[in-house]
C-alpha cells in the first residue's frame, strides 16, 4: 500500500473481528460503534475515535445507523518514515481519543477535500493530522499507576466477567487495581475513553447479546446473569444503547 486510503462507511450491526497488516484510524462521524482491540474496549461516538495498530485482532460493530471515517495507514508510508518516523509511536498500542476543537476543524477540512475532489487525502494532509493527534494523546502521567505500569485491563475484564451478575461498583474495580476510586476513574477514562460505569454497561450488554443468541435462558434469567436489576432494566438498556429490544436477537 503506497499511500493512505480514506473511507466513509457505516459499520455492520453484526459483531465482527479481524486483523490486517496496516494500521488503522477510526473516527466516528454519525451514530455509535463499539470496538475492542486486544482487550481494550470503547464506544466510538461522533468526533471520538480509536487507533488500531497493524496485526492487532479487533472486534467491532455499529450500533444502529452510523457512519465512520476510516484511514488505512501502511507502516512504510512517507508520513511514518524518514523525518516523520516518530509518528509511529501512535501505533505502538491501541488507543481511544476525543478530537478537540482544532482537530475537529481540520477533520472538516479533510472531509471537504474528499467531497470536493472525490479522492483520499494526500500524504501531507495525513501527516499533518497524525502529527496534531500525536501531540494530543501522548501518554499522560495520570494513565499510569504509582509503579509506572498501565492499568491491567485484561485482568479487570476477567474480574468483571467473573462477577458480571453481581452489583459491581467503581470501588470494587479500584480495589483490583490498588487505587483510590478517584484515581482509578481518571486513569480508566484515559485508557478506555469511557467511565467505569459505561464500560461495565457495555460488558453487560455484550454478554446479554451473546446469551440471547446462543442460549434458551429466559429474558429474566439473562438479566440476572448479566447484572441487570430485572427484565425491564435489560429491555430498557437494549432499546436505549442498541436501538432494538432483546427479543430481536432471539432465534425464530
Amino acid at each position: 500500500m503506497a499511500a493512505s486510503e480514506m473511507r466513509l462507511i457505516p459499520l455492520s450491526n453484526l459483531r465482527e473481528h479481524h486483523d490486517h497488516s496496516f494500521h488503522q484510524l477510526v473516527i466516528g462521524l454519525d451514530g455509535l460503534a463499539e470496538f475492542e482491540i486486544e482487550g481494550q474496549g470503547g464506544e466510538i461516538r461522533p468526533l471520538t475515535g480509536c487507533i488500531v495498530p497493524a496485526d492487532h485482532v479487533h472486534y467491532y460493530a455499529g450500533i444502529g445507523e452510523n457512519r465512520q471515517l476510516i484511514l488505512d495507514l501502511p507502516d512504510d508510508a512517507p508520513y511514518l518514515t524518514g523525518h516523520h518516523r516518530e509518528l509511529k509511536r501512535l501505533f505502538e498500542r491501541p488507543r481511544f481519543f476525543t478530537l478537540d476543537t482544532r482537530l475537529r476543524g481540520y477533520l472538516e477540512f479533510m472531509l471537504a477535500e474528499v467531497n470536493d475532489y472525490q479522492q483520499a487525502p494526500g500524504d501531507l494532509l495525513a501527516a499533518t493530522f497524525l502529527a496534531c493527534l500525536n501531540t494530543r494523546i501522548e501518554e499522560p502521567m495520570s494513565a499510569l499507576n504509582t509503579s509506572g505500569r498501565q492499568l491491567d485491563l485484561v485482568a479487570l475484564n476477567r474480574f468483571i466477567d467473573a462477577n458480571l451478575g453481581q452489583r459491581l461498583s467503581v470501588a470494587d474495580l479500584a480495589r483490583q487495581s490498588h487505587l483510590s476510586e478517584q484515581h482509578f476513574s481518571e486513569r480508566f477514562r484515559v485508557l478506555t475513553g469511557l467511565s467505569p460505569y459505561q464500560y461495565l454497561l457495555r460488558r453487560r450488554l455484550e454478554e446479554a447479546r451473546q446469551l440471547l443468541g446462543t442460549s434458551e435462558l429466559s429474558l429474566s434469567q439473562i438479566a440476572d446473569r448479566c447484572g441487570f436489576a430485572n427484565q425491564s432494566a435489560l429491555s430498557h438498556a437494549f432499546r436505549k444503547h442498541l436501538g432494538f429490544p432483546p427479543s430481536a436477537l432471539r432465534k425464530p
